[in-house]
């Protein structure tokens, strides 16, 4: 997981319980998968007898980080950035443990950045960096062409300041995050180095790639978020079902904390026998499941089980078939006469006729069994006393809930 670090850092991490932070600015009202490195990075840190500090921007998601942006973001009202803020928090609470002698701590900066003044702030931290030191920095060299504003050209010396304040309030020494970040992260080495005379430290993550060459954590759809709102959690598990053979071992290693010897095993069944996706299947499960719950993980993989024709649809729970309602066509009504007519509504056909047609042909199933001309939902018995699974050919399905 190691990308950077300053020189030392490994033998204090030895000798020594630390202070470590990871910064995520609330631009928006969820973590994706890409934050679950720095995230990941926080967990392992506390399993090793380390002290973890998660911060949320509350403070410099005003401003916004220009690192790995080509263009100016655009800027959240207070109230966004709050609301952000806390379901953030909440997110972050699924990985860290906030009890017990390591207990990690959630803090957010708009306690000591919003209530700066700007004339004290110039004076007092601004005079510590030179105009050279900062157009150095990659963050900005890489904008210099397109143009970058004032506020965003000061954003590493508002990084650097929330160093230096966790330094003082939490005993903090060590800064985390992705690999593009390294730049702000040492302004805040120089500033605790100038300002108390003390000497911290940086680690940074690898920004993580597939092997494919498409994008990490996007799909069709978009980006896969942490919010079962925004990514479900039966997408969000195949997401990771459906990972490349040659990406799911180095993403077991990444997003799990599963044992070395047991993901080396996996690697094996990759060689072995890829056709079996089993380590996909563990790493879907694993992830799914610390982000969304156990339950949630089991959902998913039940749902997949479904849609893939692998699960006797008169054994599914009703939880099983809410999530299924939310993943294919659904509808709701009184009355519902045949299924020709559940054909339509779920709209599989385009019309009666057309719905006829695919029964007659043998290739429309009700509740797992085929279903004939005259099949009736009435003289069918229903899933979980309220649903009926239509399917058409082989993985074409929709979902009825009779009132």
């Amino acid at each position: 997981m190691v990308y950077q670090h300053t020189d030392g850092l490994a033998d204090v991490l030895a000798t020594a319980e630390l202070s470590a932070y990871v910064g995520f600015d609330p631009t928006s009202s969820s973590l994706h998968i890409g934050n679950l490195v720095p995230v990941m990075g926080l967990a392992h840190l506390q399993r090793a007898g380390h002290k973890p500090v998660a911060l949320v921007g509350g403070g410099t998601g005003m401003i916004g980080d220009p690192s790995g942006k080509a263009t100016e973001r655009q800027l959240l009202s207070e109230d966004e950035i709050e609301s952000n803020s806390r379901s953030i928090e909440k997110q972050l609470a699924h990985f860290l443990d906030f009890d017990g002698p390591r207990a990690a701590k959630m803090r957010d900066n708009a306690a000591w950045l919003r209530p700066l003044k700007a004339v004290e702030f110039m004076r007092d931290v601004g005079k510590h960096f030179t105009v050279n030191y900062m157009l150095a920095k990659e963050s900005v060299q890489s904008r210099i062409e397109g143009g970058i504003s004032f506020t965003e050209f000061s954003y590493m010396l508002l990084q650097a300041y929330d160093f230096l304040e966790l330094f003082r309030r939490e005993g903090v020494t060590l800064q985390m995050g992705g690999s593009d970040q390294w730049g702000n992260i040492t302004a805040g080495l120089e500033l605790i180095r100038r300002v108390e005379g003390k000497t911290a430290h940086a680690l940074t993550l690898p920004l993580v790639t597939t092997s494919s060459g498409s994008k990490f954590g996007k799909t069709e759809a978009g980006a896969v978020w942490l919010d079962p709102e925004r990514t479900s959690p039966y997408k969000f598990y195949q997401y990771w079902i459906n990972v490349d053979d040659r990406d799911a071992g180095k993403y077991l290693r990444l997003f799990t904390l599963l044992p070395r010897k047991e993901i080396e095993a996996l690697d094996d069944t990759i060689a072995g026998a890829p056709e079996k996706r089993e380590a996909q299947q563990v790493l879907a499960r694993d992830v799914t499941a610390r982000v969304h719950s156990e339950e949630a993980a089991a959902v998913a993989e039940e749902v997949s089980r479904v849609l893939f024709g692998k699960a006797d649809p008169t054994t599914l729970s009703e939880s099983v078939l809410e999530a299924l309602s939310e993943e294919v066509p659904f509808a709701e009504a009184r009355e519902v006469a045949g299924i020709v007519d559940a054909l339509v509504l779920l709209k599989l056909a385009a019309s009666k006729s057309a719905a006829r047609r695919l029964v007659e042909q043998g290739g429309v199933y009700l509740n797992g069994q085929r279903a004939s001309a005259d099949t009736t939902l009435s003289g069918t018995k229903p899933l979980a006393g309220k649903y009926h699974l239509v399917r058409k050919g082989a993985r074409e399905y929709g979902l009825l809930r009779v009132a």
